[in-house]
C-alpha cells in the first residue's frame, strides 16, 4: 500500500469513527464529566499513536536512504540502499540506486581516460627526459671531461665539482624518467619491478623489503602497471610522511585472486583524511574491478592491500 493510501486510511478511520459516535446514543454532558473527558482522551491518544506509527513505517525507508545518500562514496562502489516501503518510496530508492549505477560506471570510463592519457604524458615526458635532457648532460659531462685535463691546475677543482653535479643531475634525471617510465616492468615483468622499487627506496634512514614468488597467476598488462602503480605510490607516502624504519612489499596467490601488501612500521594513518595519492590508488584499483584496503598494520603502521579479482588473472 502507498504511504498516500496508508495516512488516508488511518485518517478515514478516525474520522468515520468520530462521525459514528456523534451521530450514536454517545453524548457529551455540559458541563463535561471526567468519564468523557477520559474516554474523548484516550480515543485521540490511540488515533495519534496510530497515526504515528504509521509515519514512522512509512518515512523509514526515507530516513535510511537519507543516510545512504550522505555516506555515498563513488570510490568505494557497491553499497546501495534497501528497496523497501511504500510504492512511492520503494520507487525513489530505486531510481537512486539505478542513478548511483550510472554514475559509477560514468566515473569509472573517465577514470580510465583520465589514467590512460596521464600514462601516456608520463611517457612522453620520460622519453624527453632521456633523449633530451639526459643526452645534453651527457654532452655537457664530456665536454667538461676534456676542459678538465687542459685548464690550469687551481681550476681543476673547481671543474671537478662541476663534474660531479653534472652527473648527479644526470642520475636524478634517469631516476626520475625511470618512476615516470617503469621499464622494467615492460621488459622484465612485475616481479622483477617490484623487487627494483623496493631497492629504489631502500635508503639509509628506510628498508625495504620484498616477498615476490615467481610463480604467481599470470596477469594482465593493464593490472600489472595497475600493482605497480599502486605499489610505487604506498612506499611514497612512506618514505614522505610515515616516519617508517621498515617496510614490505609482498605479492601472493589468494584465495579468488592475486593480493599485494605494503605494509610499514610508521606512526599510521591517524584521522588524517585521504589525500591525492590515496584517492589515486583508489581509481586505479577500480580500473581493474581490485579491493583496495588500508588499515592499521599489526603493532604500528599502515597495511595497503590491494586484492586483484580472479577475472583479471590469467593462470600461466
Amino acid at each position: 500500500m502507498s504511504l498516500f493510501w496508508r495516512i488516508f486510511s488511518l485518517n478515514a478511520v478516525g474520522l468515520i469513527a468520530a462521525a459514528a459516535l456523534l451521530l450514536g446514543p454517545v453524548t457529551v454532558s455540559t458541563p463535561v464529566l471526567p468519564g468523557e473527558a477520559l474516554a474523548v482522551v484516550v480515543g485521540l491518544a490511540a488515533l495519534l499513536a496510530a497515526n504515528a506509527l504509521v509515519l514512522r513505517i512509512g518515512l523509514a525507508p526515507l530516513q535510511r536512504l537519507g543516510r545512504a545518500m550522505a555516506t555515498a562514496d563513488l570510490l568505494r562502489p557497491g553499497a546501495r540502499a534497501p528497496v523497501a516501503g511504500p510504492a512511492e518510496t520503494a520507487a525513489l530508492i530505486t531510481t537512486y540506486n539505478t542513478m548511483l549505477d550510472r554514475l559509477e560506471a560514468e566515473r569509472a570510463v573517465g577514470a580510465a581516460r583520465a589514467l590512460s592519457a596521464q600514462e601516456r604524458e608520463r611517457h612522453r615526458i620520460a622519453r624527453e627526459l632521456h633523449d633530451e635532457v639526459g643526452q645534453t648532460l651527457t654532452a655537457v659531462l664530456l665536454q667538461l671531461k676534456r676542459v678538465a685535463d687542459r685548464v690550469p691546475v687551481e681550476l681543476r677543482e673547481e671543474v671537478g665539482q662541476a663534474q660531479e653535479a653534472t652527473r648527479a643531475g644526470l642520475d636524478e634525471i634517469r631516476r626520475i624518467a625511470r618512476r615516470l617510465r617503469p621499464g622494467v616492468l615492460e621488459e622484465l615483468g612485475l616481479p622483477s619491478a617490484l623487487r627494483s622499487l623496493a631497492a629504489e627506496f631502500t635508503t639509509h634512514g628506510l628498508t625495504v623489503r620484498h616477498h615476490v614468488p615467481g610463480d604467481l597467476p599470470r596477469l594482465t598488462e593493464e593490472s600489472e602497471l595497475v600493482v605497480y602503480r599502486i605499489a610505487q605510490e604506498g612506499l611514497t607516502n612512506t618514505a614522505r610522511h610515515a616516519a617508517a624504519d621498515r617496510a614490505e612489499v609482498r605479492l601472493s596467490p589468494v584465495t579468488g585472486g592475486v593480493e599485494l601488501l605494503v605494509r610499514d612500521d610508521g606512526k599510521g594513518l591517524g584521522g588524517a583524511p585521504e589525500g591525492s595519492g590515496i584517492s589515486g590508488m583508489r581509481e586505479r584499483a577500480l580500473l581493474i574491478g581490485a579491493a583496495l584496503s588500508l588499515e592499521p598494520a599489526p603493532g604500528r603502521g599502515t597495511d595497503i592491500r590491494l586484492r586483484i579479482p580472479a577475472a583479471t588473472a590469467e593462470p600461466r
